[in-house]
């Protein structure tokens, strides 16, 4: 639902895995079938934000491997409340459904490393599209964005816990001071490249002007 991506990160077959954003509807008999066929060990869920997109299928996966889920502390209150970070046209919906947290949640903050699967993934706060919103860096290859930015776009900055401005400082000092070589996998859409967006994307280029950074 919401074409929202679900990560699986492993090194190679038959390894050990983290599981980022499992979404909505209930992902967990995908994730279980991906994790089957590759012959992975589930060891972490990470949560990029709290928006129920990313978040919907976190206790089934999370508690069903019986597995830590990582989460930035600004958002951890929306695995409880997610109404507080979504617009009126979704609250009827979750109006008739409780939420429960995982078993296990450990928040994060911004410059927090996690060392798995043989490889560093070091949190990034990057606030905008939710006060919590977290982009992680993996070793020095790969950049998960949730969604702080996609391939020739960002996330929305309307919603609940939402800041345009907050966006754009994050665009300005958490993105553009990024290496050009990092692969982005993004919350939604196709994958990219920081190189690419830097020079492609009318949100980053705009950003870049404002603030004198190329």
């Amino acid at each position: 639902m919401f074409a929202t991506n679900c990560w699986i990160i492993a090194d190679a077959p038959g390894g050990e895995c983290i599981i980022v954003d499992p979404g909505m509807p209930d992902v967990s008999d995908t994730v279980s079938m991906v994790l089957n066929e590759h012959k992975l060990k589930a060891v972490a869920t990470i949560i990029t934000h709290g928006h129920l997109d990313h978040t919907f299928s976190v206790v089934p996966v999370a508690d069903g491997y019986g597995i830590p889920t990582y989460i930035h502390s600004e958002d951890r209150a929306l695995l409880l409340h997610p109404e507080r970070a979504h617009g009126a046209e979704f609250l009827a919906t979750l109006s008739a459904m409780n939420f429960v947290e995982p078993s296990d949640v450990r928040e994060l903050r911004h410059g927090a490393e996690l060392e798995m699967l043989g490889m560093k993934f070091r949190a990034i706060h990057s606030p905008g599209h939710t006060r919590g919103s977290l982009m992680f860096t993996v070793d020095d290859e790969v950049l998960i964005s949730g969604d702080v930015l996609f391939a020739g776009a960002i996330g929305r900055t309307d919603l609940p816990s939402g800041s345009a401005r907050d966006m754009q400082e994050t665009l300005v000092n958490k993105v553009l001071t990024l290496p050009d070589h990092l692969r982005v996998l993004p919350g939604h859409g196709p994958d990219t490249s920081i190189a690419h967006e830097r020079k492609t994307n009318p949100y980053l280029i705009d950003a870049a002007k404002k603030s004198g950074r190329r």
